[in-house]
């Protein structure tokens, strides 16, 4: 990009004296705006046709009103479809109704609460193929999620073993639209991701499918119709962001081997699957065979996309 701002500055002064013109500093600063602005305005094919200007709002203010993602109100029936969201509402109701509730001496919820929340939420696939049992807080991620999710949004508190309501979460409980969206934003903002699997917790890896997962959003609103191996989406993920393969140290297989099955497994089992966005056929991986990722038609009513524009550069 150097080069390139320094050849086109010189091309210019170069076409200026010809004319028997010495551009001033502010023509300079002038012509070197335009540049910046038409290189960080135009469209990139690794970002989906969306452009620098656009993948930073993207990465880092995905929520905000002029970001190309949308998140759209949705009707009541259509906030019951959402398995986490049932999960934590519930668990917020039966915090209210009994003011705390006490946790065992381990630090975990009742096992009682437990096999009341589970039926809510994504089915486990340990549970559901009798691998483990429906008891423990620690063998259900489903449950463990909401707790962790509820204390990460801010909308439940911890304290001397005793879960409560915090005044946010007694505030919005019976409003699914905001205890939705301090969910949705507390999984992809404040909850680690890292957190349920055995990836590395180094800065790369650690950040993997957290980092971006607006872009994961964008990719299975345009290709999510029909149903596609979860590495195809794994592959565009990488293309946008290469450096996220630059210093991994893999625990097994290559280096693409374990990003990929790290991104996939954070971004669909860990989190879109949890908020009913996306179908997932699973393969056998003794069988090597391949996983397949759909969205659903909640993912649609509830995100859609803006298409490229161009920004002015603020300086």
């Amino acid at each position: 990009m150097k080069q390139e701002a320094t050849k086109y500055l010189q091309e210019y002064i170069d076409r200026m004296q010809a004319k028997g013109i010495t551009p001033t500093m502010e023509d300079l600063n002038q012509k070197m705006g335009e540049f910046f602005r038409t290189q960080n305005n135009t469209p990139r094919t690794d970002f989906e046709g969306y452009s620098s200007l656009e993948m930073h709002k993207i990465l880092h203010f995905t929520f905000d009103a002029d970001s190309p993602i949308c998140f759209n109100p949705l009707s009541s029936h259509e906030y019951s479809q959402i398995p986490i969201l049932r999960q934590v509402k519930r668990f917020a109701e039966i915090i209210s109704q009994n003011g705390q509730i006490k946790l065992t001496t381990a630090g975990y919820l009742p096992i009682k609460i437990v096999q009341e929340l589970y039926p809510l939420g994504a089915p486990d696939e340990m549970i559901e193929n009798a691998i483990s049992k429906l008891g423990k807080e620690m063998d259900c991620t489903p449950v463990h999620l909401a707790r962790l999710l509820a204390e990460a949004s801010g909308i439940i508190k911890k304290r001397k073993g005793i879960l409560s309501l915090t005044a946010t979460g007694t505030k919005i409980i019976a409003d699914d639209s905001k205890l939705f969206d301090s969910i949705f934003k507390g999984f992809c903002q404040k909850f680690n991701w890292h957190y349920f699997d055995n990836y590395s917790d180094d800065v790369q890896s650690g950040t993997i499918g957290q980092l971006g997962f607006g872009f994961s959003l964008i990719l299975l609103s345009i290709y999510g119709n029909t149903e596609r191996s979860e590495r195809y989406y794994a592959e565009k993920y990488f293309k946008a962001f290469p450096m996220l393969l630059e210093t991994v140290q893999p625990t097994y297989g290559t280096v693409l081997d374990y990003c990929f099955n790290c991104y996939c497994l954070r971004t669909f089992e860990r989190f879109l699957y949890h908020f009913g966005l996306v179908e997932i056929k699973k393969g056998k991986r003794i069988l090597q065979e391949e996983t397949y990722i759909q969205k659903t038609l909640l993912f649609d009513r509830l995100i859609s996309l803006m298409p490229h524009r161009e920004f002015e550069m603020k300086y």
